[in-house]
């Protein structure tokens, strides 16, 4: 079934019970793809694709998505993951050093870092900034330059440029994190990537159909992200607007689900949820 999450609609709250779904690997598509010799041509394809104003999904182990973003004049790529539950870009920065900055040989994922010094729209902004995520953190300096991601140009957008960053990001096919959360969610009240391209979209939202491949044989992407539209190629036409419970993460409350052959349908009176 395909599913249309409208990024007003990303994150849902309930109380309720606890039930557990398994999940069953793909395996990562980037490594399979650099044991073939194939990745540069796929990431050359994807970086075309991005012209039409969105961009397809690598699935990482059903963990997290990821997409290809360019900063930088002439254009420097960089796999990014793409995280509704945060706002701020940062990339590795090519003065990091580090194993976790240049990826662990036995990950076989090599690292892409940002040189400044190829780029003729830099702007170093001299100011420190440092990010913890559930998972993992990362440290550096904050700069400015062109981003264009899924065809979309913003001009002058402030990233971080990270000196270090968590080992775990070392395991994994990351070159940096591209948040697309809210403004308040933003450390150092950097104005978001979407915020500064929401004046050059045809609409103030972007759309995100998620797929999911079970066997290499499938081929294809692993679902679609799309930037001032709703993506009516891949998801259904009908769209059920919701009032937000928040302008942090994407989240709104609900009165029932259901999942498979399971229901909950009953109404909530009091829900909260602690993000400590």
């Amino acid at each position: 079934m395909k599913t249309l999450f409208v990024l007003a609609a990303i994150v849902a709250v309930i109380c309720a019970e606890v039930f557990k779904v398994p999940i069953h690997s793909a395996g990562s598509k980037r490594a399979q793809l650099m044991n073939k010799g194939k990745w540069p041509e796929y990431i050359k394809a994807i970086t075309s694709h991005a012209a039409t104003g969105g961009q397809p999904f690598i699935d990482y182990y059903d963990d997290f998505y990821l997409g290809i973003v360019s900063l930088g004049t002439p254009k420097q790529n960089f796999t990014v993951v793409l995280d509704t539950g945060s706002s701020n870009l940062w990339v590795i920065d090519v003065k990091c050093t580090s194993q976790a900055c240049k990826g662990y040989p036995n990950s076989q994922f090599n690292k892409h870092q940002f040189d400044p010094s190829k780029s003729s729209t830099f702007k170093n902004n001299g100011q420190y900034f440092s990010i913890q995520y559930g998972s993992g953190s990362c440290y550096g300096n904050l700069a400015s330059d062109n981003l264009n991601m899924g065809g979309i140009q913003i001009t002058g957008q402030t990233f971080g440029l990270a000196e270090s960053i968590a080992d775990v990001f070392g395991y994994q096919p990351v070159d940096g994190i591209l948040g697309l959360g809210w403004p308040q969610l933003a450390v150092d009240n950097v104005i978001p990537p979407m915020q500064n391209a929401v004046p050059q979209l045809d609409k103030p939202l972007f759309s995100v159909w998620l797929d999911r491949k079970i066997a290499l044989s499938q081929g294809g992407n692993a679902g679609q992200i799309t930037y001032g539209a709703l993506d009516t190629t891949n998801c259904a036409a009908t769209t059920n607007y919701v009032k937000l419970s928040s302008l942090t993460y994407w989240q709104f409350p609900i009165t029932g689900f259901s999942m498979g052959s399971y229901n909950n349908a009953k109404t909530v009176q009091r829900c909260h949820q602690w993000n400590g």
